[in-house]
């Protein structure tokens, strides 16, 4: 029978499952694969995994499980193998490199931050600060009928959208960069303008907390931040 994978612990881990069940429509019982140092938490499955709401969850519970007693290397959703011998394979083979994760991660949970803006604010920034857009967008409204104008306003304000939210992102990652042990900055999707992971030991959270809230309160111009964690560090396995 199939096996899916959910992290990876060192084998003192206090490995606290019992009760809990695994994805699928059959769950089974979670459980661990040990080899050596290491263990690997799964459960046997007899189809294939697809990304429901259900079974999003329960992978996440279980990470988070683990999480609460220990430090975890956790896997991305989807993970498979075919027995238990192929896990402890993998499990001997790459024992350094996971090793060396578990030591660089311990202490440490991930806070995910995003950011948005409202476009309506913005651009009623950007028309009142910038002399060029002010004056193109004081033509077009008084009539000018000048075809070149709306895709001029358009440019500038494109790029004054750019410009100022880059600087933005880059503002927030610097201020909050000091309190982590890592960062990895991804691709804003959507509206987000940020979308930036943080790495954080315990003995910083407090500090770190204190200082995202008291950003957020100072920003202006209908920007939304948005802070999840903690959280395995999913952004930070190797």
């Amino acid at each position: 029978m199939a096996l899916y994978v959910y992290a990876i612990t060192a084998s003192d881990h206090p490995l606290d499952l019992e009760g809990m069940s695994g994805v699928g429509s059959r769950s089974s019982p979670v459980r661990s694969v040990t080899a050596g140092p290491l263990c690997a938490v799964v459960s046997d499955i007899s189809e294939e995994i697809r990304p429901k709401r259900r079974d999003l969850l329960t992978h996440q519970d279980v990470q988070e499980r683990l999480m609460r007693d220990g430090t975890v290397l956790p896997l991305q959703f989807g993970y498979t193998a075919t027995d238990d011998a192929t896990v402890q394979q993998v499990l001997e083979r790459d024992a350094d490199i996971h090793l060396a994760s578990l030591k660089r991660l311990d202490g440490c949970s991930e806070y995910a931050l995003r950011a948005s803006q409202d476009e309506d604010v913005l651009l009623s920034q950007i028309l009142r600060e910038t002399p060029e857009a002010h004056e193109l967008n004081e033509r077009i409204r008084a009539g000018d009928q000048d075809p070149q104008l709306p895709m001029a306003l358009g440019q500038i304000v494109a790029a004054q959208v750019r410009q100022r939210q880059e600087a933005l992102a880059s503002g927030l990652v610097e201020a909050l960069v000091p309190f982590a042990r890592e960062h990895s900055v991804h691709p804003a999707t959507g509206d987000d303008f940020l979308n930036v992971s943080l790495l954080v030991p315990q003995g910083r959270e407090e500090d770190f907390l204190t200082a995202q809230a008291s950003l957020a309160q100072q920003l202006e111009g209908g920007i939304d931040c948005r802070l999840s964690g903690p959280l395995p560090p999913y952004s930070f396995v190797q």
